[in-house]
């Protein structure tokens, strides 16, 4: 119930902002005790930028106890770190004489940002509460054994408290995402991904000719199904879902808003696939490779000839294209670094237009 009000101040009330996508996957202590990693992507206006973003959202100091008392009681008995340190050496957290989570820290009258990709906290001096703690380490290991299995060691020697496997044997639900991803194929013709263990090459290789993927059940569904004409490839997951049983796309009998289709990045070295990507992102409808490969009536030979008759390669859009899909999963650092590779090796026509489009994703670290 707590973390059903946790999410509920965090999606609806918009205590952080505007979500657009979130998961989380609950864990247990080996105390027995759970807890929630959440991981949340909120839109641009509610980006958590600024020293005072983080200072209104993050406190590593302890609340007054004159003005909530009960806030204090809370952050003094259940979130404070130790004792540990010299006045502990036997504390659990203790590696080499010190802890191994940097404890105690630094006090800073102002919060610092982006030290070693992390921000330093304002900590301001006040007087010292610690908590104890209960917790146990236990090391298995056999003598003399050369080939360690973790996985095995994993399913055999796992800690599983009461309350866990009160949760597995109730199938409670141990994790949620609001959205799904589901991955698309982009291949070549004749050229379909292929999943095999070693001496069985063959075998895969003749499974694999027989199978459809999501990309040539696409082709079969434009065939079949006129309504799915004017939907893109990458949108298709939204109003169809493929069913992996028969390899065939299947319309959503309830919505599909949560649904998004992604498709793999491809990298410019593998020029055709490359350039059957971008056409597959443009095109929408279409019934065969045949069909990709044919613009305006022309039959092109290769899928970059496609391209540039259909006029994606004309100007400066694709490498604008390219820039703003990268910011959508890069970091900034990753961004310049495309940046820099596009204007080193591609056939830029204006880089100083390049630059001021795309400015605030590639400096988006260094605002403030």
């Amino acid at each position: 119930m707590k973390l059903i009000e946790l999410l509920e101040d965090i999606c609806k009330h918009g205590i952080f902002g505007t979500i657009l996508a979130y998961i989380y996957v609950i864990e247990f202590q080996k105390r027995g005790l759970p807890h929630a990693h959440i991981l949340l992507t909120l839109d641009s206006e509610s980006n958590i930028r600024t020293k005072d973003d983080i200072d209104k959202f993050v406190s590593a100091e302890l609340p007054d106890p004159c003005t909530d008392l009960r806030l204090f009681q809370i952050v003094t008995k259940r979130m404070v770190h130790g004792p540990c340190g010299t006045i502990n050496i036997n504390s659990p957290c203790m590696r080499d004489v010190q802890c191994c989570k940097r404890f105690p820290k630094q006090f800073k009258d102002d919060t610092e940002e982006n030290v070693n990709g992390y921000p330093v906290y304002r900590r301001r001096a006040t007087e010292p509460v610690q908590k104890g703690h209960d917790a146990a380490s236990v090391k298995i290991q056999k003598e003399g054994a050369l080939d360690h299995d973790e996985i095995l060691s994993f399913v055999e020697g796992r800690y599983v408290s009461a309350l866990e496997a009160m949760c597995h044997l109730n199938e409670f639900n141990l994790s949620h995402k609001s959205h799904t991803v589901v991955r698309l194929a982009v291949h070549l013709p004749q050229q379909p991904p292929i999943v095999y263990q070693d001496g069985q090459e063959s075998q895969a290789i003749e499974r694999a000719a027989l199978r459809k993927t999501t990309l040539t059940s696409w082709f079969e569904l434009n065939k079949n199904d006129p309504s799915a004409h004017n939907i893109s490839y990458s949108d298709i997951p939204q109003y169809y879902v493929f069913d992996k049983s028969t390899t065939n796309w299947k319309k959503r009998q309830r919505g599909g808003q949560n649904f998004i289709g992604r498709l793999p990045v491809v990298s410019i070295l593998y020029t055709e696939r490359y350039y059957l990507r971008m056409l597959i992102l443009h095109k929408s409808g279409t019934i065969s490779f045949h069909d990709i490969l044919t613009v305006n009536g022309l039959r092109c030979i290769t899928f970059q000839q496609a391209c540039q008759e259909y006029g994606l390669l004309r100007g400066d859009q694709q490498w604008h294209d390219a820039l703003n899909e990268a910011a959508q999963f890069q970091s900034p650092r990753e961004l310049r670094m495309l940046f820099v590779m596009i204007c080193g090796f591609g056939e830029v026509e204006d880089f100083p237009d390049l630059w001021v489009q795309h400015q605030v994703s590639l400096c988006e670290d260094y605002h403030t």
